[in-house]
């Protein structure tokens, strides 16, 4: 006969070698998306203060808009640019934010992918109020002249030959936000590739970088610690990733260190579950096999990423690929067309919540105006310190 307390005993070390087991997969599992990284962060984020009066919220989706990629044949990177330039408008201008905007795409091109044609084509859709172009880059193993000259090469050919730049005031000095390719910005993936520059932040802030919108790289080893947050970061020229944190942007403070950090959304999504168990994570990829579900929607809200000082102004920044074939039927369809609709339906009744949609140049714009200590309604202050690019205009 088995005493009882044996049985219990085994039970109890059945039972504490599954906990540890389950553990250990979901830990190994963790870290195989890198969530170690900013895990931290997340645990010990606080929710949204509290406002009087509504909250506004500030809506831009940027582009890391490659017509070359996977090396088609040329009549493929022009049809997927044309498919854009047809299709877009016809989105876009069923839908309207509080200030009576269409939403508005910012397409960030990269420099190793330069045709006239392409970047003409695009600033046909700036002409209409539609979008804007700013700068992406793709390199590997790189110097600082060699990436000096090659935004100082890419910012005044877009600037002179397409009217694509803002400038900074009382200049003619193009005036651009990043995205860099692969999300190493800084040099800042674990195994040193695609970049090889450790003082980038300060090169790009020289070479008239007003802000960058790489962030968040989650599941890559180049996110940072610091999430769900605008903040100015300091460059260590010896060293990789020195945006891993820095100091918030607030209300009434300065700019500090050497470049602003614009974040896009980084959360757990509990609703989607690998194994019915682990969230996934959130962090503003849309795409076909993704689509921008109102639950995205919402943790997106959720996020809460804010100025200090100013919590009634929500900049929420979300990303794509916008060239991919397998995507563009959710990007200029169906999909996005929802997400328009619960956005201006759910966060843009005009009591509790006013919608805007902008540039990534005017979302800068209005983080400074906030900066400066500005208030009421965000959509007064798209154009506060840089002023629209010429191509922007009708001709």
């Amino acid at each position: 006969m088995v005493h009882q307390p044996n049985l219990l005993n085994a039970l109890f070390i059945a039972l504490s070698l599954l906990i540890l087991g389950a553990m250990m997969v979901i830990w190994r599992e963790a870290r195989k998306r890198e969530m170690h990284r900013w895990m931290g962060s997340y645990l010990r984020r606080s929710r949204r203060p509290r406002h009087e009066g509504p909250t506004h919220v500030l809506f831009c989706f940027v582009d890391h808009y490659e017509p070359m990629w996977q090396g088609v044949p040329y009549e493929q990177e022009v049809a997927r640019v044309r498919r854009w330039v047809e299709e877009y408008p016809r989105l876009a201008r069923r839908h309207s934010d509080a200030d009576g905007c269409h939403p508005k795409h910012t397409f960030f091109y990269p420099e190793e992918e330069y045709r006239r044609e392409h970047l003409d084509a695009i600033s046909d859709l700036c002409r209409q109020g539609l979008g804007e172009l700013e700068v992406h880059l793709h390199h590997h193993d790189d110097t600082e002249d060699g990436l000096r000259e090659k935004l100082s090469r890419f910012t005044r050919l877009l600037q002179r030959e397409h009217g694509a730049m803002s400038t900074f005031p009382g200049s003619d000095r193009p005036a651009w936000g990043f995205i860099h390719g692969n999300w190493a910005l800084d040099n800042s993936l674990a195994d040193g590739s695609n970049c090889g520059v450790n003082n980038e932040l300060i090169i790009l802030r020289e070479e008239g970088c007003y802000a960058d919108f790489t962030l968040p790289s989650a599941p890559s080893s180049a996110q940072t610690r610091k999430i769900n947050a605008i903040y100015y970061a300091k460059d260590d020229p010896l060293a990789p990733k020195s945006h891993d944190d820095g100091q918030d942007v607030r209300v009434g403070g300065e700019p500090w260190g050497d470049l602003m950090i614009i974040q896009g959304p980084l959360m757990l999504n509990w609703r989607k579950r690998k194994w019915g168990i682990l969230p996934r994570i959130e962090n503003g990829d849309i795409r076909s096999v993704n689509p921008p579900t109102p639950d995205r929607v919402d943790l997106w809200v959720e996020a809460g990423i804010h100025v200090r000082g100013r919590p009634e102004w929500l900049f929420i920044k979300v990303y794509t690929h916008g060239t991919q074939e397998r995507d563009m039927d959710c990007l200029l369809g169906e999909p996005i067309d929802r997400m328009f609709d619960y956005l201006e339906q759910r966060y843009n009744d005009g009591k509790e919540y006013l919608l805007h949609y902008v540039t990534a140049r005017e979302m800068y714009n209005i983080i400074k105006a906030a900066e400066a200590g500005k208030s009421g309604n965000p959509g007064d202050y798209r154009d506060f310190i840089l002023e629209p690019p010429a191509n922007t205009r009708p001709l």
